[in-house]
């Protein structure tokens, strides 16, 4: 029995790490995003705020563009054969980050020139190395949310597997800013940073995924039945007649999109606060110095916000007789007056305690939307995963938004229309109809 546990065990463990990766990787992205706008797009005039969100623009592009790829592939070569290709798009995506460093330390001057603006070609290439990046966790998270609130492990609910490992994958969210800040750059103010210094640490990077993937290919990954339909068989109704499921989608479009931008925008906007003679403190700090090392208010902003996912999610994963449809019901709430009193007082730390309360949402709208679906529980994940470039659009609109109202304040009315929606979808869009309900 111990054995068979074990067992059972263990491939939950291999594909939780791996999303453990996915999300530590998607935050470097994100909080690569002020360095590259201090290095990078020192030059690029009007648009430098609209510039520095493409970064996760084209991350996120990956997902609408190659989700449902993803899907197909589970259909036609199983779990493991789809999760490993996604782990060669990550070590492709993670290629093209070092190549942009090297093209950025050694022709600064190459670039496009037009107005008062200026990108070097070494941006260009990073952002179609963020492209990769997304479609990489775009198609392992393809493989991992069905897999994991399908996978038979005794004494856990759909709910809560997936609250365990997107707990796990939080673990990566929280740490990777200061991995950022202290590791990529050294602890150096985020004036003085370097191009060059990602070379050491993304090859590093590259060396360890690779790893991971042979370490995936020679382990066992069993299948799960009835979650996805057999090669060449067709499927006689249409996803999108599945009104839970097709409301779903929006929701997880509007809860990635505000998800990503606070987390993308925060540091942003409290650079901006820092510019004005209104720095952000932390316990009446406005600097965290340890060492000699500059630590950094905005990375510590990101970092409190994604350990909010992971406070969430552990707390969360205990929730044996809340519903979903109870979980986000009031956490959408909650979130849309924070995001609310944020604008108002200008007060960071009220987004940052966002982080709490969208920590379940993702698993409280993926559990509803996926709910009797069987046979097309893989091709809608792919469907669901697709949704996830709304983390693209909101994050762009809202630097756009900056560049036109020259600030960064009222662009959190964005936050607020997003929970609202989302507050919609578990009061009344994730309600399954009787024919939706019927043996398919």
């Amino acid at each position: 029995m111990t054995t068979k546990t074990q067992n059972r065990l263990l491939p939950f463990v291999i594909v939780t790490f791996i999303y453990f990766i996915v999300g530590f990787l998607t935050t470097v992205n994100e909080q690569l995003q002020a360095p590259l706008k201090f290095t990078f797009l020192s030059d690029a005039g009007s648009l430098k705020n609209t510039l520095t969100t493409m970064i996760s623009f084209f991350f996120f592009l990956g997902y609408l563009v190659n989700g449902t790829v993803a899907s197909k592939w589970v259909n036609k070569h199983g779990y493991k054969a789809t999760i490993i290709r996604g782990l060669l798009f990550m070590i492709s995506g993670l290629s093209m980050y070092f190549i942009s460093s090297m093209v950025g330390d050694r022709f600064p001057d190459l670039g496009i020139d037009f107005s008062d603006v200026f990108i070097p070609y070494g941006f260009i290439i990073f952002i179609i190395g963020s492209f990769l990046m997304g479609t990489s966790a775009a198609i392992i998270q393809v493989v991992v949310n069905p897999y994991v609130a399908s996978y038979e492990l005794g004494g856990t609910l759909p709910v809560q597997r997936l609250n365990i490992t997107t707990a796990i994958n939080s673990i990566g969210t929280t740490t990777a800013p200061f991995f950022v800040t202290l590791v990529m750059f050294s602890g150096v103010s985020i004036l003085d940073v370097q191009i060059s210094q990602l070379l050491l640490p993304i090859g590093l990077l590259i060396l360890s995924v690779l790893v991971v993937t042979l370490i995936t290919k020679n382990l066992h990954l069993p299948d799960i039945a009835n979650t996805r339909a057999a090669d060449g068989e067709k499927l006689t109704r249409k996803l999108w007649s599945f009104r839970h499921f097709a409301l779903g989608v929006v929701a997880i479009f509007f809860y990635v999109g505000t998800e990503v931008a606070i987390g993308a925008n925060i540091n942003l906007h409290a650079f901006e606060l820092a510019d004005t003679g209104n720095p952000m403190s932390f316990f009446g700090k406005t600097d965290i110095i340890i060492g000699g090392m500059d630590l950094g208010i905005h990375a510590l902003l990101s970092t409190l916000y994604w350990g909010g996912f992971f406070i969430g999610r552990g707390i969360s994963s205990f929730f044996t007789n809340i519903s979903a449809r109870t979980q986000l019901t009031v956490t959408t709430s909650l979130s849309a007056v924070l995001a609310i009193i944020a604008m108002i007082t200008q007060n960071l730390w009220f987004l940052v305690a966002i982080g709490l309360l969208h920590s379940t949402m993702w698993s409280c709208i993926y559990s509803l939307s996926i709910k009797g679906l069987k046979k097309y529980t893989s091709k809608a994940s792919g469907v669901f995963i697709s949704a996830v470039f709304g983390g693209a659009v909101f994050t762009l609109l809202q630097g756009g938004l900056a560049d036109v109202f020259g600030s960064w304040r009222w662009t959190w009315t964005i936050t607020v229309v997003c929970e609202l929606l989302m507050l919609f979808y578990a009061l009344f869009g994730s309600r399954i109809r009787e024919k939706d309900m019927v043996d398919i």
